[in-house]
């Protein structure tokens, strides 16, 4: 099998529309991973693009999607409402979370989610809505503390990295953390700022996502046992 690049589009409920996709599925991948991206951004952040390709060097396949459709996006640049619609955020990652495991190259595949900032929250409800399906989150400079219940109910091994001079949003991660009762670990990176735009720091975010992942989705599940079905 050669590795798969293509750009994807992810079919709504009734059809009408889609979220926009990069696909990239490495030869013999162990796992998958859907990238959730923060306020503001989309799947063509260079920070998460970065992320996304140490990922798939260790055997896993990305995904990185919009979670809005293209009217929803330009709406969102002027109103700034849905980029904080965590559970309308959550029920596209959880449709497109279903929507790869139906296609060939992905189905079977382990499912992790690595989530920027917003995104991270709708990682962790998507996560706790559907325990059987996912297998690890990463959150990097994330607002978890959006995902509000939710947190109780995470199941999946979940890694909060957070910049050492990013200090609201580190206490936002210390108290989700508190909060969660799965395998969990925070990791601040010193010197690092919101974006993890000094030398070295996304580096360091990528090392620790890619060993969290790959730890968590090393091998194949037995199939497609457990769909996810958006709600």
């Amino acid at each position: 099998m050669n590795d798969l690049h293509q750009m994807v589009r992810i079919p709504l409920d009734d059809g009408s529309e889609h979220l926009g996709g990069d696909l990239a599925v490495p030869a013999g991948a162990r796992g998958i991973v859907l990238f959730a991206h923060g306020s503001g951004s989309s799947r063509l952040s260079p920070r998460n693009r970065y992320v996304a390709e140490e990922v798939q060097k260790a055997g896993l396949a990305t995904l990185l999607l919009d979670l809005l459709t293209q009217g929803e996006e330009a709406r969102d640049l002027v109103t700034h409402e849905l980029r904080f619609d965590i559970p309308l955020l959550a029920r596209r990652l959880a449709l497109a979370t279903g929507w790869a495991s139906r296609q060939p190259a992905t189905r079977g595949l382990k499912v992790g989610y690595f989530g920027a900032s917003t995104g991270a929250a709708a990682a962790l409800v998507a996560a706790a809505q559907h325990p059987e399906a996912v297998g690890a989150v990463v959150s990097r400079g994330g607002r978890p503390d959006l995902a509000g219940p939710a947190l109780a109910r995470v199941r999946a091994p979940t890694l909060l990295i957070v910049g050492g001079r990013d200090g609201p949003v580190i206490e936002m991660n210390k108290e989700a953390l508190e909060e969660m009762r799965c395998e969990k670990e925070l990791v601040v990176i010193p010197g690092a700022t919101h974006l993890f735009e000094e030398p070295g720091k996304l580096e360091a975010v990528a090392r620790l996502a890619t060993l969290w992942l790959a730890r968590h989705l090393d091998a194949r599940s037995s199939g497609n046992e457990h769909p996810v079905r958006s709600r």
